[in-house]
């Protein structure tokens, strides 16, 4: 690492190694203490049926209370989080989660509510979900919207859904769907499972979707357009009006993957695009918890065309009651147990009351500005595939380090050592090597001039000293591992030492 990189995060210092909590078992040890039980004892097999108790599992780690704390919390100083440091995955929005948010969805009287009290019990809780709705509405210009879905495709596979039961009702459910040549991975999978045929359409020299080609691709069998606005290059489709007319035209939907809305909010709206269906991200544009496997949530919204096919539950309101209606002939069905994520709702809502309209608006341009930012003061050092002012990500790609044997993963792992989590990489496909940044608003210049000097340096040493990047990293607790061999022979099973 060369000496004009001190500025960085990265440092050397003591790092717990951790054994399996199965290795760290004695004989004997117990996790809990508890005072002599006042209550008779009963035979457990006279309790609980043979087929619902578990056989006794061999070696099964015996540890005491400090033991458990001490390995869950080691474990815990492995990862890296969004309150760690900068988390520039680009399309994925991996913003800080503002601490009130998390305060407002441990209230009380919302951790102790049940889905299934009666309704006069939950009225603060469903006009909660309603203004949650009605915001979300107002912000893409759709007309309503359901917040079941329980994660983004999970709301992109209702949106398609409702796309097949509005043709369906019109007397032909239709054959294909168009997507564009860098749309996000769920959206063909989405079409595939929703009966379609999958056609794509090659983006022009620009990154973007050109009209001809959607006009020379659409005809009386598609059903729908999919696109992502900004797309997954971080670039605005200039010719959306006239994209969405000519689908339109033929009697063709659009939808829209709500993924980089963070963009867009309070400047434009979806829903004036010549959109009919879109999903939001909560997990992501609207600061929620992100990763690691949920809870997600991906609320989906609709033009007025399409209304009577959202998923049931609706929720709606008569006089000054709110309530669930499942009097919908037409919907496509529920999707998700009771309504959908309560305690990701609760975060998003007290996001978008707190910042307000002019607020919302001020996270776009932020966003924006970061990512142009980035775009602009790396550009001389990565090639840079497309020459557009980007939107709230940008693309790089490892074209000018590649001819000194330096990859985008060389580049991606060497960041670590600087103490940042790596971009995305290799993604969108149609860019070779891309690294996809995405900064968000909650990062500070101050931030983003560290990333920089990392990244220029790595550029430097690409071209002075490229070994030094091949076995990156080297301050983290492993280095380089084989992710190839652990994706095709993972291992899944603990096996007692004999």
């Amino acid at each position: 690492m060369s000496k004009n990189a001190n500025n960085i995060y990265g440092a050397s210092g003591l790092v717990f190694n951790e054994p399996l909590i199965f290795d760290l078992g004695t004989e004997n040890h117990e996790a809990y203490s508890l005072p002599k039980s006042d209550v008779p004892e009963e035979n457990i097999d006279d309790l609980i049926p043979a087929n619902q108790k578990r056989d006794e599992i061999k070696g099964f780690p015996e540890v005491s209370e400090v033991g458990v704390i001490r390995h869950f919390t080691r474990l815990s100083q492995w990862n890296f989080s969004v309150d760690h440091g900068f988390y520039p995955l680009g399309s994925c929005t991996m913003k800080y989660n503002p601490k009130i948010n998390e305060d407002i969805a441990r209230i009380s009287a919302f951790t102790n509510s049940h889905p299934l009290q009666p309704e006069q019990l939950s009225q603060g809780n469903l006009q909660l979900m309603n203004e949650l709705a009605q915001d979300l509405a107002e912000i893409s210009g759709m007309d309503k919207v359901s917040l079941q879905p329980a994660a983004g495709a999970q709301g992109e596979l209702a949106g398609i859904m409702m796309v097949r039961a509005y043709h369906r009702k019109n007397g032909n459910p239709r054959k294909k769907v168009l997507l564009p040549d860098s749309a996000h991975g769920t959206n063909p999978a989405t079409s595939i499972l929703s009966g379609y045929e999958v056609v794509s359409l090659k983006s022009n020299g620009q990154g973007l979707l050109d009209p001809e080609v959607v006009k020379n691709a659409m005809d009386e069998n598609v059903a729908a357009l999919m696109l992502t606005n900004p797309n997954t290059l971080g670039l605005f489709e200039k010719d959306i009006l006239e994209i969405t007319e000519i689908v339109h035209k033929k009697g063709g939907l659009v939808y829209c993957d709500g993924a980089n809305l963070n963009a867009l909010m309070g400047i434009s709206k979806i829903g004036e695009m010549g959109v009919d269906v879109m999903h939001f991200n909560l997990h992501k544009t609207f600061s929620t918890p992100h990763g690691g496997g949920g809870p997600g949530s991906g609320p989906v919204g609709v033009k007025k065309n399409l209304i009577p096919f959202l998923p049931i539950p609706i929720i709606d309101k008569k006089d000054d009651w709110y309530f669930l209606n499942y009097n919908h002939p037409q919907s496509i069905g529920k999707l998700k147990g009771f309504y959908g994520n309560f305690s990701i709702f609760l975060r998003a809502y007290a996001y978008i009351k707190t910042l307000g309209k002019e607020n919302i608006r001020k996270v776009s341009e932020i966003a924006v500005l970061n990512a142009n930012y980035i775009r602009s003061r790396l550009k001389e050092d990565f090639h840079l595939p497309y020459e557009s002012p980007s939107m709230h990500e940008c693309v790089l790609s490892d074209k000018n380090q590649l001819q000194h044997g330096v990859s985008t993963l060389d580049i991606a792992k060497s960041l670590i050592d600087y103490g940042f989590h790596p971009p995305t990489i290799y993604f969108p496909l149609i860019v070779k090597g891309a690294l996809m940044i995405e900064p968000t608003e909650t990062e500070t210049k101050k931030t983003l001039d560290k990333f920089i000097e990392a990244m220029k340096d790595i550029a430097k040493r690409a071209k002075e000293d490229p070994e030094s990047l091949h076995h990156t990293p080297l301050k983290s607790k492993v280095s380089r591992l084989d992710e190839t061999l652990a994706a095709r022979k993972p291992k899944l099973r603990w096996k007692p030492q004999e």
